[in-house]
């Protein structure tokens, strides 16, 4: 359909005015005599029948106009003569088809004008049009003031789009009393849901908050929340891909400008794709509550699995395999630098060491170093400012987060004593402060007599660093801190932590990883699940099973070991003699 106009000269009660007299000389008709009187327009009206609330009483008409004027400048709209034939019917050939309707009076009583709408190829589509008001008209059924809602919204929707608005839409928001006047967005609703959501932990208030920020209204958040499909969320997961790609590709290719796009940001893996749907799904939820939607289009949507990984100890043969693909792996990135070069700015020789340590294949993403390889990795970093971080992560399994935000005032050393309290996180550039990630996380754990004395050890030196410092030093009360007293940024905790695993020349592992070896420690020193769940304080002991039942054979094996030292290393004779 034509894309409508305004309407033409001003109609009466929905009656066509007859043209009189002679047609002015620019649209004069070949016959002398002027044309007989058309017939009125067509006019169709309806009423309300008892009992029947969706029927409409407004009274409607179409009729043709068009642009031709007259002597003086005029428009002649609808009073042309080459509208009709000579025997008064309209001309298929000349104009175009308009409707106008009634339309209820404004809520302070003042007459509204009727509804007219122009540009339209056959009478067929003025009619479909006019009768789609209605239609809207009607929803109100014996209702006054929504029928003043509905018009009122068909006049703001035309003059926003040119279009009427969705009887079925309009209908549900009229179901569930909804405001006509309001249309929520997706990033509208979302703001609301989440202020709306009490009771919720600091850590996962901020982690909603950035699948918010950096996911769901960057590429949702424009999109009008009752018109939200599978097929918007469908591409939000696909341009994560997309990012996932760029990443990769920027730490193989070492290009500067991908560098700058990617900064801060990390691959986004499985796990934290079902995590994001599983935010957009818990609000899409309270707004069928609210019957704001009917379908939540989050559940129907299709991702790999998020399960995570089961972590696997770095056996010889597996660092022996690691260290072969490590190699491939650097061969192929470079080959495929050394054929981008001639066409791609800013390709590096050769791929950055710490890129192919990272991104070379491993037998798992959860991967665990046995007690040698940790004492080779604490070692290397001895030379660091932030080993006493890496040691406390080590040894006593906390998050990168809650290391960050440990705080001397929670640290007894002469009990051997830390309360974890808080955490800092990092979303993109952005830093918060917040709670443990569970409510079993906030609690004081036991520090062996090393870890003390690496943290007597770490004071000592900060305290020198304070001093040297002097009136620059930022006293937060920290106990990791840069220079300058300032907070570890979490992000570079774990840039270096690579950089100084590989420099160690270990297989790599994730930061988070140590806590995993820690768990790894408990259970070969003869410890249950019950205390694995208690140091790394997990909220359950079917979560510490679920984790590290993997670890268990690597036990087991040393357990078996142990045992046949025990009988082969008896003194079979001496047990004969006793007998």
């Amino acid at each position: 359909m034509n894309s409508p106009g305004p309407a033409g000269s001003r109609v009466r009660s929905g009656r066509s005015a007859v043209p009189t007299g002679s047609a002015p000389a620019t649209c004069r008709p070949s016959s002398a005599s002027p044309p007989p009187p058309p017939p009125r327009p067509s006019r169709s009206r309806s009423r309300v029948r008892a009992g029947r609330r969706d029927e409409v009483a407004a009274t409607g008409s179409t009729f043709k106009s068009c642009g031709c004027r007259g002597e003086g400048g005029t428009k002649l709209g609808r009073k042309c003569p080459k509208l009709f034939r000579a025997d008064g019917r309209w001309s298929p050939t000349h104009g175009k088809w308009n409707y106008q309707l009634e339309m209820p009076r404004h809520a302070d009583g003042a007459r509204r004008g009727p509804l007219r709408r122009s540009g339209y190829s056959s009478q067929a589509d003025a009619e479909a049009e006019m009768n789609q008001a209605r239609e809207l008209l009607g929803i109100a059924g014996e209702d006054e003031a929504t029928r003043i809602q509905i018009a009122d919204l068909i006049a703001a929707t035309i003059k926003e789009t040119g279009r009427l608005p969705d009887p079925d839409e309009v209908r549900r928001k009229v179901r569930t009393r909804q405001d006509l006047a309001v249309t929520l967005t997706v990033a509208q609703f979302l703001a609301e849901w989440l202020a709306g959501r009490r009771g919720l932990s600091e850590s996962s208030r901020r982690s909603y908050a950035s699948h918010l920020k950096l996911y769901l209204v960057p590429h949702l958040g424009h999109l009008r929340l009752d018109r939200l499909g599978v097929a918007d969320v469908d591409r939000m997961f696909d341009a994560i891909d997309e990012l996932n790609e760029l990443i990769i590709r920027a730490r193989q290719t070492g290009d500067p400008d991908l560098r700058v796009q990617v900064k801060g940001r990390r691959v986004v893996g499985a796990a934290t794709k079902q995590r994001i749907r599983a935010t957009l799904r818990a609000a899409l939820g309270k707004a069928i509550k609210q019957r704001m939607i009917e379908v939540n289009v989050a559940a129907l949507v299709e991702l790999p699995s998020g399960k995570a990984p089961k972590p696997l100890v770095w056996t010889p043969e597996r660092i022996t395999r690691w260290r072969r693909d490590l190699d491939t792996y650097t061969i192929e990135v470079n080959e495929r630098r050394a054929r981008q070069r001639g066409t791609a700015k800013g390709v590096g020789n050769k791929i950055n060491r710490v890129d192919a340590y990272v991104g070379a294949p491993r037998p798992s993403k959860v991967m665990v170093w046995t007690p040698a390889l940790t004492k080779c990795f604490l070692e290397r970093a001895e030379r660091h400012p932030w080993h006493a971080l890496y040691y406390v992560i080590a040894f006593r399994g906390l998050r990168r987060g809650e290391g960050c935000g440990l705080r001397w005032s929670d640290v007894d050393l002469d009990a051997g004593t830390a309360t974890v309290r808080s955490q800092f996180i990092q979303i993109g550039p952005d830093i918060f402060e917040g709670k443990p990630k569970t409510d079993a996380g906030e609690a004081t754990i036991s520090l062996d007599a090393s870890t003390v004395a690496v943290l007597r050890a770490h004071k000592a030196r900060q305290n020198t660093m304070r001093l040297a410092a002097g009136d620059a030093w930022h006293d937060a009360g920290l106990v990791f801190t840069d220079g300058t007293g300032q907070r570890l940024r979490p992000n570079e905790v774990t840039d270096q932590f690579e950089r100084l695993s590989m420099e160690a020349g270990l297989p790599p592992v994730r930061l988070h990883d140590l806590r995993h070896g820690a768990a790894s420690f408990l259970l070969a020193a003869g410890h249950d699940m019950k205390t694995v769940q208690e140091t790394l304080r997990l909220s359950s002991i079917t979560i510490a099973a679920d984790t590290y039942t993997s670890l268990l054979p690597q036990v087991a094996r040393k357990s078996a070991e142990d045992a046949a030292a025990i009988i082969l290393n008896a003194d079979a004779q001496a047990a004969l003699t006793t007998i």
